[in-house]
Parts: C-alpha cells; sequence; structure tokens
C-alpha cells in the first residue's frame, strides 16, 4: 500500500510506511486500528473521509506470486522484468477494497469506494457530483473511500508532466480537503511529525509548529518513503497547500496508539500547519529545549566555583526562605484556597500545604545540606597502574535533571537545594495544584544565585504539553526524576529515552510479630499511619501475627487508629476475626487516613505478603526477637527495610542525607531515599607523575 489519508469534518492522511512492513507486505494491525479510530471518529458524529492509495503495492504482491506459481525453472533464471504499474494496479484495486470492506464489517461500519483521476478535477461537473455525493454519504454515515483510479490514470510518472492536479496520496488529500472545505487535514506518518533534519539523526527536533517563514530554509529532509512516491517532502508541500489554503493539517505518527483520536482531543502531539501559524510564534519566550541547555551552562559554571562559594550560594538561598516566609505563605494560601474550590481530594491538600514551621525546616535542612562535606570531585579510588601512571576514580554531576512532582511546592525547595549542592542544572515541572507556590519559591531559589553562575540554572516548566517535548531531549537532559503517582512514572517511563528514577506505588507495611513490645508496636503503628498518611512513607497494612489475633494489646492499637479517625479495611483473614470491611485490594495506597490490616501466620508469612502485594518502598518489623528481625531484615527486598522503627523514618532528611529528591524502588542506579549522592555519576582522571 502507498499511502492512505482521513478528511473530513476532521481531516487526516497516513503515510505508506504506516500501513506495510519492512517487506512491502500489508501491516495489518495497523491498518485495523486505524479503522477502529475512524469507526470511534464516526460514532462521535465525526465526518471522516479515506484517501487510500494502494491498489499497486497489493497488485504487485498478487502478480509475482502468480508469476512465480506459473514460472518454470528456465523462466526463472532469465533476468525478471519489472511488472506493469497498472496491471498491477488494476489487480490490486479489488483486494484493496476488499481488506477495508472486511475490517469496517467486523466493526459494524459501512465504507465506499471512489475512484478518481487527476484529470477528473478539469470538470467543474464533476466536482460538483463529487461534492454532493460525499454529502450523500457522509449523512448515511458511510466512510467514503478514495482511491486514484492508477489502472487507467494518464499520467505518464509521478512530478514528470506539468498536467497532473495531484501527484502523491499526500497531494491528493490535499486537494479533497480543500475542495470537500474539511476542517481538518491529518497526514500520518511513521514519525512523530516534522523534524529540523532526518529523525534518525539525534540533532534533529521535533518542529511543534511550522511557521514558514521560519524553518522554510532550516529543514533538511532525508530519503523519500521506502514504498511511497514522496515521503516527508510530499507531505509538507500538501500540509503547505492545504493550510495556505485555510485548511489546519496535522502531520503526526500513524504507528502510535490513538493518533487519530489526540489529535482531535486537542492533544500536543506531530507538526501543525496553519496559516496564520506566524502569528501564534511567541516573541520572547524560551522554549524547553534552550532552557534544558541554558541549564547544563549554569551547571558548568556551579561545578567550576569553589566548595566555599557553592556552599554560600546554599547559605543564601536559606537566608532568602526566611525572609520571604511571608510572601510564599500568602501564595501558598491561594493555592489553597482555588484547591478548595475546585473540590481536591484532601490527601493532595495535605501535601499541597505549607504548614507553620515548614519554610523555617526548609531553611534548616538546606544549611544542612551547605555544611555537609562538598560530593563534587571526591577520590572514590586510586590505582597505580604503571610506573608514574595513576587512575584516580572521582565523583562528578550528572548533568541536567528534569523533575516532576505532584502537589508538594516544599519538594521544590529541597531538589534546587539538592540541585545546586551536587552541581547539576534542573528543570522543574510541579502541579497545577501548586502553581503559586512553586512560581514563588522559584524566584526565591533563583534569584539568590550569583551572576557568574546565572539564575538559568534552575528552569520552572509552567505547561503540562511542554513535558512531552522536554521527554525528546535526550542529548541535554541527563536524568528524569518523576514523583508522584504510579501512573505518572508509569507515563513517563513509556514516554522518552532518558533514564527514569522513581518509585512505584508506596505499599508501606509494618509487621508485628508476636514477640513484639506491644506498647512499642502502638507508638510504631500511630506514627506510621497519623503523622503524615499522604506520604508515601506512610503505612498503608498493618501485619498481625496470629497469635495476637485476640489480645487486649492489639484490640488497643486498633482502637487507637480508629480515636484518631483511621477507617480501618480487612485482608480476607482478618475479615473473619476482627468483622471490618474487606479492603478492595491487598496492594492498596491510600495516601489518607485509611489502612489494611491482615493476619499472617508467621514472620515467613508476612515476608511472602510483602513481596506479593507490596511495592519495594518501606516495611518494617516490629519484634523482639533477634532472630525474627534478622530474618526479615535479610529476606524482604525493599528499598528500606526496617526493625522497631516508624516507615516514616524512610526519608532523606531522617536519613541524614539533608534532603531528597524522591524515594527510588527501582535498582539502578540509586535506591531509597535519593539524596546528593544519587545525582553523581563517576569519571576516571589520569594523572601522570
Amino acid at each position: 500500500i502507498s499511502k492512505w489519508s482521513i478528511l473530513g469534518c476532521n481531516t487526516g492522511a497516513v503515510g505508506t510506511a504506516v500501513i506495510t512492513r519492512n517487506d512491502g507486505r500489508l501491516a495489518l494491525g495497523r491498518i485495523g486500528a486505524l479503522c477502529e479510530q475512524v469507526k470511534d471518529l464516526n460514532a462521535q458524529g465525526y465526518e471522516v473521509i479515506m484517501v487510500t492509495s494502494g491498489a499497486v503495492g497489493v497488485g504487485r504482491q498478487r502478480l509475482r506470486y502468480r508469476k512465480l506459481v506459473n514460472s518454470s525453472f528456465a523462466d526463472l533464471q532469465k533476468p525478471q522484468m519489472e511488472l506493469d504499474g497498472k496491471a498491477c494496479a488494476a489487480v490490486g484495486q479489488s483486494g484493496l477494497m476488499a481488506l477495508y470492506d472486511m475490517l469496517f464489517t467486523q466493526l459494524d461500519v459501512s465504507s465506499s469506494q471512489l475512484l478518481v483521476t487527476d484529470s477528473d478535477f478539469d470538470n467543474s461537473n464533476f466536482r460538483e457530483r463529487l461534492r454532493e455525493t460525499v454529502e450523500s454519504l457522509l449523512e448515511l454515515r458511510v466512510i467514503p473511500i478514495f482511491n486514484e483510479n492508477d489502472a487507467i490514470s494518464t499520467r505518464k510518472a509521478p512530478y514528470e508532466d506539468s498536467s497532473g492536479i495531484f501527484w502523491d496520496n499526500d497531494s491528493l488529500a490535499g486537494l479533497l480537503a480543500l475542495e470537500l472545505k474539511a476542517d481538518l487535514l491529518v497526514l500520518l506518518s511513521d514519525v512523530d511529525g516534522l523534524y529540523s533534519g532526518p529523525p534518525s539523526e539525534p540533532s534533529s527536533k521535533l518542529i511543534h509548529t511550522y511557521i514558514k517563514e521560519k524553518h522554510y530554509h532550516e529543514i533538511t529532509f532525508g530519503d523519500k518513503s521506502r514504498v511511497g512516491r514522496g515521503g516527508m517532502t510530499a507531505k509538507v508541500q500538501a500540509a503547505v497547500w492545504a493550510s495556505t489554503g485555510g485548511v489546519p493539517v496535522v502531520i503526526t505518527s500513524g504507528c502510535a496508539s490513538q493518533s487519530l483520536v489526540k489529535v482531535l482531543r486537542g492533544e500536543k502531539i506531530g507538526t501543525l500547519f496553519h496559516k496564520n501559524a506566524s502569528l501564534w510564534e511567541p516573541s520572547k519566550d524560551t522554549s524547553v529545549r534552550e532552557m534544558a541547555v541554558a541549564a547544563r551552562d549554569c551547571s558548568r559554571r556551579l561545578q567550576n566555583l569553589t566548595s566555599e562559594e557553592r556552599k554560600k550560594i546554599l547559605v543564601d538561598v536559606a537566608d532568602a526562605l526566611e525572609a520571604n516566609e511571608d510572601l510564599i505563605r500568602s501564595e501558598n494560601e491561594a493555592d489553597l484556597a482555588a484547591a478548595h474550590e475546585a473540590g481536591y481530594e484532601s490527601a493532595l491538600v495535605s501535601r499541597l500545604t505549607l504548614k507553620p514551621g515548614k519554610i523555617a525546616s526548609l531553611a534548616k535542612s538546606v544549611r544542612t545540606l551547605a555544611n555537609m562535606e562538598d560530593p563534587i570531585n571526591e577520590i572514590l579510588k586510586r590505582t597505580e597502574v604503571a610506573d608514574g601512571l595513576v587512575l584516580e576514580k572521582t565523583s562528578c554531576p550528572l548533568g541536567v535533571l528534569l523533575i516532576i512532582f505532584e502537589s508538594r511546592p516544599d519538594a521544590l525547595v529541597q531538589i534546587a537545594s539538592l540541585a545546586i549542592r551536587s552541581g547539576n542544572g534542573l528543570l522543574l515541572k510541579g502541579g497545577k495544584e501548586a502553581m503559586r507556590s512553586n512560581a514563588i519559591l522559584h524566584k526565591v531559589i533563583t534569584n539568590a544565585i550569583p551572576n557568574n553562575v546565572g539564575e538559568k540554572l534552575i528552569g520552572l516548566i509552567t505547561t503540562r504539553d511542554e513535558i512531552a517535548d522536554l521527554l525528546k531531549h535526550d542529548d541535554v537532559i541527563d536524568l528524569v526524576i518523576p514523583r508522584g503517582s504510579n501512573k505518572l512514572v508509569a507515563q513517563i517511563k513509556s514516554s522518552t529515552k532518558i533514564p527514569v528514577l522513581g518509585h512505584a506505588d508506596g505499599v508501606c507495611h509494618v509487621y508485628i510479630d508476636k514477640s513484639a513490645d506491644m506498647d512499642m508496636a502502638k507508638r510504631i503503628v500511630m506514627d506510621a499511619k497519623i503523622d503524615y498518611p499522604a506520604a508515601c512513607n506512610a503505612m498503608e497494612t498493618l501485619l498481625v501475627h496470629k497469635d495476637l489475633m485476640k489480645t487486649p494489646e492489639l484490640n488497643d492499637i486498633l482502637v487507637a487508629l480508629k480515636t484518631a479517625g483511621v477507617n480501618l479495611y480487612c485482608g480476607p483473614v482478618a475479615h473473619k476475626v476482627l468483622g471490618y470491611p474487606k479492603a478492595d485490594s491487598l496492594h492498596l495506597e491510600y495516601s489518607s487516613m485509611a489502612c489494611t490490616v491482615e493476619i499472617v501466620d508467621d514472620v515467613q508469612s508476612a515476608i511472602d505478603h510483602i513481596h506479593r502485594y507490596g511495592s519495594a518502598h518501606t516495611d518494617c518489623v516490629v519484634t523482639t526477637d533477634d532472630k525474627v528481625a534478622e530474618t526479615f531484615l535479610r529476606q524482604v527486598d525493599s528499598a528500606a527495610v526496617l526493625y522497631n522503627a516508624s516507615t516514616r523514618f524512610s526519608d532523606g532528611a531522617r536519613f541524614g542525607l539533608g534532603a531528597e529528591v524522591g524515594i527510588s524502588t527501582g535498582r539502578i542506579h540509586a535506591r531509597g531515599p535519593v539524596g546528593v549522592e544519587g545525582l553523581l555519576t563517576t569519571r576516571w582522571d589520569k594523572i601522570i607523575c
């Protein structure tokens, strides 16, 4: 198949590489997925028209097979002549339409075939009849499928004679979009959109909005399509033509999931062509890539400072936070008011709140970082590999960090301070619910950075759309750290080539063994659950040894939780004994005043439960039996495993790290609370004596 396009009230076109495999055969899975999208759009009331060229490709496959079957061995030894393209088109047209008919029939959608040649459009009566036919089909919710009638086309060859009105599937799509007054044309390719150069080159960048005056002379095109006539060059020509005539155009990937649906939802994917695009270009705004490059340049200047100079920057940041506390609290209160008005969940509002004393606490943690031993250029290993030749392994910054976090504005201060201490550049994207708090904190911190480093060391991303663009710049961003839900972390990991450090759910457990000091157990459980229930290190599941089931000490702990306002839910075993409602899942992060209680047979059963339902974040055992403690500590495979301590202890500040950029449940390259050391890498230095 060469290409196909979608047009109509909302319009699109698909490149050859999208619907064919590398061997030239049909990519049935992708075609089926595209037909499903067309069906969904049709059901939502969109008027959709498809344009396909592919008869030649289908016919060529069939004729090659027939020729092979009917040839003798002697015939096969002779030079093989290229098959006639018109014969291929004549044979392949029925097969192509049969495929579409079968796919749409399975989706309970009717489709129709309309064959055209470029000379047809010279006739004004033909164009009028064409519009009438299409309108009738669309009124009946039928999908019109256009195709160039290559079998009888009088065109000599693509682009060879000047009489052609259209030359390929893309220009046919553009022509029909203008003729039928489409609202949108979508050209689907096998890449994400139009790049500044061949997409395979690392220096090529995706262009979100095509501005002819800016991009016409900047773009370098790669090879033409492997199977079609034009490739990206033809798509851009068709897009410019259609958009100049008043039809907006989007070029995007047809290989990506739900690309058509995403375009019509208004998501920022692909490249947009619009006749007024030049009016939308911001005059002074810095692109996200420029922000990343600037952060890298500033980080290199930061690394050139002495240890004392870097320390002074952190002290100045701490002083600035305290000096601007009233302003910071005022902006945070405005965010809280907006959050309450929007009806946000209590857990999110809790994370958003900068409580009294929080600014002083943050300033103290920044000073703690400042007073730590300088982590940069620390000699980790020294080896004499030959006489007079010494090899040193030293610590050095990672480069530029991208931190995406939700709700908690205090995280911005911790992350920024760690970036300064570790000599890294930083890009920050906070949640919209903390927009005012993040903006004032960013301003206060960057104003404290001296000019010889530059305030662009720390960039603040303000819109969600910019994240998708940032995640493509793996050449200037070295590490992404998402702080938020499991869904956020999973989305980031699936959207970028940049290494991602993050944690999944914070399903943290406290196991009370039969040997536990129950007064200690009560204090640990209460702290783990009610101190800060919205935190990722809060207890979500309480595991209890079966011998404690009906003891007054366990009852005392459960009553204390209930009295404090905690909603108790049970696993299958505990439900039969305690009678509390069953939990929806044993792998559940409440992030609120709720927790699950389950009864286990012994420490090994507790360990098995944690491995099955936990998230490898933080788990603790309460016991006076050293053997039980040793078994738990040795076997539980979590980032933090604690003995007679609350899960809330799993924190960068409490671990003596000064602060943390987040807690990693992965194994590469850092695990648990990630402080300065997790933001460093190593290099080898050669010293000749």
